[in-house]
Parts: C-alpha cells; sequence; structure tokens
C-alpha cells in the first residue's frame, strides 16, 4: 500500500552510511542519489533518505519516523539488529516474535542516527 516513505536527516552521509549497510543487509540497495537525496529499494526507489534544510518550515527538530523493512527470514532481521548495532545504532527492541501483532511476525527495532525508530520484519516466525 505504501508507494514510498521518506526520512530527512541531519546528517546525509552518516544516514547514508547506515542505510547502505543496513538496507544491504536486507536485500535492497542504493538505486538512485539526486543533489540531496538518496533513494533506495530493490528495483525502484522506495524509501528515500533527504538533508534536512537548513532554513525554513522543514529545518526544526527532526521528529521521530517509524518504518519497517521487510526481511525474508528471522536469520535477516538478526543480521539487521547486528549490522545496526555495530554501527552504534541505539537498540529499542532486539530481535524476537511479536505474537501481539500475529503469532509468525519476528521483528527487530532499532534508533538510526537521525532518531527515527527502524525496524525489520519477517512474516515467517522464527524458523
Amino acid at each position: 500500500m505504501i508507494d514510498h516513505l521518506g526520512i530527512s536527516c541531519r546528517d546525509l552521509a552518516a544516514s547514508a552510511a547506515f542505510y547502505d549497510r543496513v538496507l544491504g543487509v536486507l536485500g535492497h540497495r542504493r538505486v538512485l542519489d539526486v543533489e540531496v537525496a538518496i533513494g533506495y529499494g530493490t528495483e525502484g526507489p522506495d524509501f528515500w533518505i533527504s538533508a534536512q534544510p537548513p532554513t525554513g518550515p522543514a529545518s526544526g527538530p527532526n521528529r521521530e519516523v517509524h518504518v519497517a523493512f521487510t526481511a525474508p527470514d528471522a536469520d535477516t532481521v538478526r543480521a539487521f539488529f547486528a549490522a545496526a548495532t555495530e554501527l552504534g545504532a541505539e537498540p529499542l527492541h532486539e530481535p524476537r516474535l511479536w505474537p501481539e501483532y500475529h503469532p509468525a511476525y519476528f521483528g527487530a527495532f532499532v534508533r538510526d542516527p537521525d532518531g527515527n525508530n527502524v525496524e525489520a520484519v519477517c512474516h515467517t516466525g522464527d524458523a
């Protein structure tokens, strides 16, 4: 249902290094670079990061965004979490089953360099 999602970043280079690595673990890649934004996806740019403007209405404090990226299995969710925390991401929730969402929902949550809540999730359980 979501075509794409974009977030603003205080330090585009730091965020690009973070997303290059953790999205690579999930099988996604940098698809498109434009002057102040980078699009990630598997075929087209579904997720964008962009430089936060220095002035104007969008230049205030960055608001937390939550985004969940798909993973094919629980091992990949664990690899995402490991890559993110190795890069210094704040762990929010270690990889585990979340039966309150549904019995096979397996996810892990971290805070990215800009304070956003980023999740990797698979719907295959902990197999």
